[in-house]
């Protein structure tokens, strides 16, 4: 059978039995239960009845394991498991390691036993550990301290689980697994690294010298099901009347940033955004971990890459941008503006590249509109402030506000249209805020959006021509009664 090493382990079929005696695995055959007697057995992961021993329980868990696991790597030949489906490589390395069990004569029960399989075929197959958290749809983050703490977000809360690996090099080999299947690399001359989950799930590693408790592991985990404005207008995060102006905006080719803080939604958003873009049109992607998942059929998707061993052959999110300007698109999606790169997007989007889009760290449109000045400065651009911000007005046509509140709740606070210059200031106005009105027994927080009951946007207009107008109407209209209604 495949995956077991010559004479490393008896096997069920008679047929694929080795030949020659397992040099592994000397210890003596027995029933992996005694008549019963867990009393008199060897090694136990039995469970002890006080709580004090749960510490015990643990480390005893983690030498039977570990041992156990020492057993299957030296009975298996990893080269033939590689070959096989995922599925038959599991059922095989199940097979192998109740085998192991019997042949150490190991006690637990049938729960326990379970839970040990399933460990060593996370551990051999998948992210050892990790997985049964990655299988969780409500969790949004995974947050990994080192072995022996691990945190996950879940409804907006941060909480501490039970997870922990064997030590702090299982965890770094877990790392080092994620971070190789996008060609990546994390060790002690390169301690960190951006990666991505074949989901999409977005990856960051900061590995000892410089995490001084063991390698740091953060995964941004995304939902199987993708989230659509209809889904956010259910959770309360918009109202409907917003989602539909958000609709509007995607198909009219505004240029968008989705500004918010850590955690706010803002790719999320982003991703929501996009789904309303044409399928006829040319879409380039620029990203430092590819994370977007856009539905559209002519998506070309782009990412940086870090510097080698000798520090050469970086490719930086600028020299993506100004790369997929000879591309011919027609929208290009950037994933996260930190830098400079706000010069090019700038420039792509005051050059024909209607509707393109990018996220952005800020607490308000109007911080995200100094923010992009103040990164462009920062770039070495000896531009006088007035010309940034002529260029800023000129290319941004709409800021979506996304904010994580202290309840945990995710809210898109604010649709600004940026109007323009009067003097040397930028002039915005809001569409639609979201107000805070008060605080519910649970400690959920009570608010409402609201139209500001503006009259005709700044691109009623570019809606007019892509025959939007009407639409975007009714839904203004409907907004501003939804207000006077609440109010």
């Amino acid at each position: 059978m495949f995956g077991r090493r010559p004479g490393a382990t008896a096997q069920k079929s008679p047929a694929a039995r080795p030949a020659g005696p397992a040099p592994v695995l000397a210890e003596v055959a027995a029933p992996v239960f005694q008549d019963g007697r867990r009393a008199e057995a060897p090694p136990s992961l039995a469970r002890e009845a006080p709580a004090a021993t749960e510490n015990a329980r643990s480390d005893e868990y983690y030498r039977t394991k570990s041992m156990i696991f020492g057993a299957l790597i030296e009975a298996i030949d990893l080269t033939q498991l590689a070959r096989l489906e995922p599925d038959a490589a599991r059922e095989e390395i199940r097979d192998i390691v109740i085998e192991i069990i019997g042949l150490k004569n190991v006690v637990m029960s049938i729960a326990e036993q379970e839970e040990l399989l399933d460990d060593i075929c996370n551990d051999v197959l998948g992210y050892g550990p990790l997985e049964p958290l990655l299988a969780r749809d409500d969790i949004a983050d995974v947050m990994v301290n080192g072995a022996n703490r691990t945190y996950i977000e879940v409804g907006g809360k941060i909480q501490l689980t039970g997870v922990r690996f064997r030590d702090n090099q299982q965890l770094m080999n877990i790392c080092q697994r994620i971070v190789s299947q996008v060609g990546r690399r994390v060790d002690e001359s390169s301690p960190i690294c951006d990666a991505r989950l074949p989901d999409g799930s977005r990856v960051n590693v900061i590995a000892p010298p410089l995490a001084i408790d063991g390698p740091a592991l953060t995964i941004r985990k995304f939902k199987k099901d993708k989230l659509t404005l209809d889904q956010l207008v259910r959770f309360g995060s918009i109202s409907p009347e917003g989602a539909k102006i958000l609709q509007i905006i995607g198909r009219v080719r505004c240029n968008v940033v989705v500004s918010g803080g850590t955690g706010s939604g803002k790719t999320t958003l982003l991703n929501c955004l996009t789904r309303y873009i044409d399928d006829d049109e040319r879409i380039i992607t620029c990203e430092d971990a590819a994370e977007l998942q856009l539905q559209q059929p002519h998506v070309v998707r782009l990412e940086t890459r870090p510097p080698n061993l000798e520090g050469q052959g970086s490719i930086t999110m600028r020299d993506l941008i100004k790369n997929c300007l000879r591309m011919r698109p027609e929208r290009i999606i950037v994933g996260e503006v930190r830098g400079p790169e706000a010069f090019d997007l700038l420039q792509a989007m005051n050059t024909g590249h209607d509707g393109s889009m990018g996220t952005l760290h800020a607490n308000s449109p109007r911080e995200c509109l100094g923010r992009i000045e103040s990164m462009i400065s920062m770039g070495g651009y000896n531009l006088p402030s007035k010309t940034l911000r002529e260029m800023i007005s000129g290319s941004i046509d709409v800021v979506v506000q996304a904010a994580r509140l202290r309840d945990g709740s995710r809210r898109i606070t604010h649709i600004t249209e940026v109007m323009g210059m009067e003097g040397d200031v930028i002039i915005t106005q809001d569409l639609f805020v979201y107000d805070i009105v008060g605080e519910d027994p649970n400690g959920k927080l009570i608010g409402r959006h609201r139209s500001t009951g503006i009259g005709r946007p700044r691109f009623w207009e570019r809606a007019r021509y892509y025959g939007e107008d009407r639409a975007l109407a009714a839904a203004l209209d409907a907004a501003e009664v939804r207000t006077e209604e609440k109010a």
